[in-house]
């Protein structure tokens, strides 16, 4: 079994006025991952997809999330505008289970539906979490690189989390500040190269490179120096702009670092207006998805955008999702 959701990628989590709250993100990958976006109703049964004893659960939000191979969800917001992306980290070490461990199995395809299934709020998660029900089962690429990666959480009044398995262990970093991820090395590491280049100032001199940590200053710097707007479309735009500034030019990879590969695709959550943004590099046009329009009601059909087939959107694409067959989530 494969799993193709490796991801080198910048996040980033802007605070405007009147509670507007936005998070984009970059998706960067050496080849196309031939994602689709899809709609998932409230009330689907789900499992872990590891084996006999996965965690199951019932899905109690409905949200739309971007695929990777149709096989697992990348990123995604839920109805409750609770955001979760996964981003790569050559860093991660799984855990390694024993006979006695109370925790059961979740295949990493379904380790950011998971958050969105089940939870409103940042705090929800991560209070949930303390008990660690799960631990999550990794697989490699379709060209052979490890399923190594971290995940981060943003909702809609503006809070924040980071989750990585480091040596073995879940490490949750849990705060409004925590507002920039990109990949390696580990978060704790990345605050502290972040401080360093405070100390310098932004005004002065920021890193240009496309390495992760140079990234993650950028980011940082210009999330909380442009404007401050309670206007959404100046806010979404203002997220656009900080993370193509963040992102890596197309046909720029290198092999022996992951994390470092070109953007295929961009995507803009606005928390406050349940509205969520796709960007292909490849595509002329941004569109959207209104939450609010989409039908989450528990029984109706799961519904796919397809991408795929060179279809090219613009505006609200709310009403142009199809029915389809539910996802089949990559299981280990």
């Amino acid at each position: 079994m494969t799993l193709p959701i490796l991801l080198g990628c910048t996040r980033a989590v802007y605070r405007g006025l009147d509670g507007l709250v936005i998070t984009g993100r970059t998706m960067d990958w050496l080849n196309d991952m031939k994602s689709n976006l899809w709609a998932f109703p409230r009330g689907i049964e789900r499992d872990g997809a590891a084996g006999e004893n996965s965690i199951r659960w019932t899905s109690k939000y409905g949200s739309v999330g971007v695929s990777g191979w149709d096989i697992g969800i990348a990123d995604g917001m839920n109805e409750a505008g609770l955001f979760a992306n996964l981003l790569y980290l050559v860093e991660t070490q799984y855990p390694t289970p024993d006979i006695s461990d109370f925790r059961q199995p979740l295949s990493l395809s379904l380790w950011a539906q998971y958050f969105l299934d089940n939870f409103a709020t940042v705090s929800e998660a991560i209070a949930a979490m303390e008990s660690e029900p799960f631990y999550v089962v990794p697989s490699v690429s379709p060209d052979g690189k490890p399923g190594t990666i971290h995940l981060s959480l943003s909702d809609a009044a503006g809070d924040s989390a980071i989750l990585e398995y480091v040596e073995g262990k879940l490490t949750i970093h849990h705060s409004p500040d925590y507002q920039v991820m990109t990949n390696s090395p580990i978060y704790s590491k990345q605050l502290a190269l972040n401080e360093y280049w405070r100390s310098i100032g932004g005004t002065t001199m920021l890193p240009g490179t496309n390495r992760a940590a140079d990234r993650f200053v950028r980011a940082s710097f210009y999330i909380n120096a442009i404007p401050k707007t309670a206007d959404p479309l100046q806010g979404v735009a203002g997220v656009f702009s900080v993370i193509r500034n963040a992102s890596v030019p197309m046909g720029i990879t290198t092999p022996d670092q992951p994390n470092i590969s070109s953007t295929i695709w961009r995507t803009v959550a606005d928390h406050t207006n349940k509205r969520f943004f796709f960007e292909s590099v490849r595509s002329p046009n941004v569109f959207w998805v209104n939450l609010d329009k989409l039908d989450f009601t528990e029984g109706s059909p799961v519904k796919k955008l397809t991408l795929t087939d060179g279809s090219i959107f613009a505006g609200d694409t709310s009403a142009q999702f199809q029915p389809t067959e539910p996802m089949k989530f990559l299981s280990v």
